[in-house]
């Protein structure tokens, strides 16, 4: 059995048995902020496991491996990272409800999946770093539009306290709970736009190295397929989110809509490429 299996299954056991700690606090009626410490200590040793699996299996022999199950594991990895050294600073408890059991199940899945296919041309350095850059940018805006949609959840739940009231059933119960622990939008806004900046810089230079490696090989560099195109429209939509942060103050809805399309711009990119390898020319 692989260390990534190992360290991922332990990782799984941990964010489960933080989550399972959480929801019964919050059933229990029990604030969850109380938890604060256990459960920054806590995160810590999961992101640490998380940490040594995806060393494990995604850099394995000097190559770059990957899988859809991988993939989701750096994103949750990369973002409860982020959402950790932000607790330092502000009380973020509630988002954990959801971020816990979410990268327990990622773990699990990753464990339970474990096979992956190599990026052969990963052997170059260069293009090792650039790769690893863009998953790095990807991970990160997945994690900003989990946030944003997290939020849009929350900005709804406010403004129809009556509809969330009239329906008693178990699981809205739960999730009416579960948005009433949620730090304020205010705070919350200020997390997602950490997260954004920090992707921009990412995306930022996965396209200057993937540009000056094309450069080097083609003597352009930009080359024009859908992959290039859709990261570039994905950039362009993230510039123009944060231009009119820092100009014109824009927040609330207007954030939330700009993060989802750019988030939709980065899965087209990345799921067309896998789409065109896999299914049109068969390669893996």
């Amino acid at each position: 059995m692989s260390n990534g299996i190992v360290f991922h299954s332990l990782a799984a056991l941990v964010y489960l048995g933080l989550a399972g700690l959480l929801w019964g606090t919050l059933q229990a009626g029990k604030p969850v902020q109380n938890l604060g410490r256990q459960t920054r200590l806590g995160l810590l040793l999961a992101l640490a496991l998380q940490g040594i699996a995806l060393q494990s299996q995604l850099l394995g022999g000097g190559l770059l491996h990957i899988n859809w199950a991988l993939a989701m594991s750096a994103a949750i990895w990369l973002g409860l990272a982020v959402y950790w050294l932000e607790s330092l600073v502000i009380r973020i408890d509630g988002l954990q409800l959801l971020l816990l059991p979410l990268a327990g199940v990622t773990c699990a899945y990753a464990a339970l999946f474990p096979k992956t296919y190599i990026v052969t041309s990963s052997i170059d350095p260069a293009l090792r770093w650039h790769l690893l850059l863009a998953l790095c940018a990807y991970a990160l805006i997945t994690v900003g539009a989990m946030q944003a949609a997290l939020m849009a959840a929350l900005d709804y739940h406010l403004h129809h306290p009556r509809k969330a009231a009239a329906n008693p059933s178990g699981i809205r119960r739960a999730i009416s709970r579960m948005l009433d622990v949620q730090p304020p939008l205010m705070q919350q806004e200020v997390l997602l736009f950490r997260l954004i900046w920090i992707a921009f810089a990412f995306l930022t230079l996965t396209i200057i190295s993937g540009g000056l490696i094309n450069l080097a090989a083609t003597n352009r560099f930009l080359t024009l397929d859908h992959k290039s195109i859709f990261t570039v429209l994905c950039w362009i939509t993230f510039a123009t989110l944060l231009t009119g942060r820092v100009l014109k103050g824009w927040r609330g809805r207007i954030a939330l809509r700009y993060t989802m399309v750019g988030f939709v711009f980065m899965l087209l990119s990345y799921s067309g490429t896998r789409f065109v390898m896999e299914v049109i020319l068969h390669r893996s």
